[in-house]
């Protein structure tokens, strides 16, 4: 959304979830921001090769039952030069680490608790910097640049 308010690029988003999809577009619509949501599959995207300079993965890597199959998708739809970015949860994130970053949120007792259990567990299904580099090394980017962001990861991988 805050790509697509700065008027100097084409944003669309994709979602497995029909839900996520109708509130996204819906939420797109009130703020008058113009994003083209779609259903679909980070593993078959309904988009045809080439199709991207820029492509942004949030909080969703750790939940990609195949994740080789998902990067070499994402190399598909990137054109050549293109960028692809991945911002997920640490695994290796310490319980003191992610205790603090739910402290700086300022949440209620139930709502802080529940956030860091959830976190929790995440964490488990997430990468440390040294597995996202290998995964990264079995797809068609086969080189990327991992980045510690916060309880996070960004990690940056370039289309040749």
């Amino acid at each position: 959304m805050e790509l697509a308010r700065t008027g100097r690029c084409t944003v669309t988003g994709l979602d497995v979830s029909r839900t996520f999809v109708q509130l996204a577009r819906e939420y797109a619509q009130e703020q008058g921001v113009p994003v083209d949501f779609r259903r679909g599959d980070v593993a078959a995207m309904p988009f045809a090769d080439g199709s991207f300079d820029f492509l942004i993965c949030q909080a969703a890597f750790k939940n990609f039952a195949d994740p080789v199959d998902a990067l070499d998708e994402m190399h598909r739809v990137l054109r050549p030069g293109g960028v692809a970015l991945v911002q997920d949860l640490s695994k290796s994130t310490t319980d003191a680490e992610l205790d603090a970053e739910v402290a700086r949120m300022n949440l209620g007792p139930v709502a802080a608790f529940t956030t860091v259990r959830t976190l929790r567990g995440l964490r488990r299904r997430a990468y440390t910097p040294e597995q996202f580099k290998a995964t990264v090394a079995e797809s068609k980017f086969r080189t990327c640049e991992v980045t510690p962001d916060g309880i996070g990861l960004e990690v940056r991988m370039r289309k040749e």
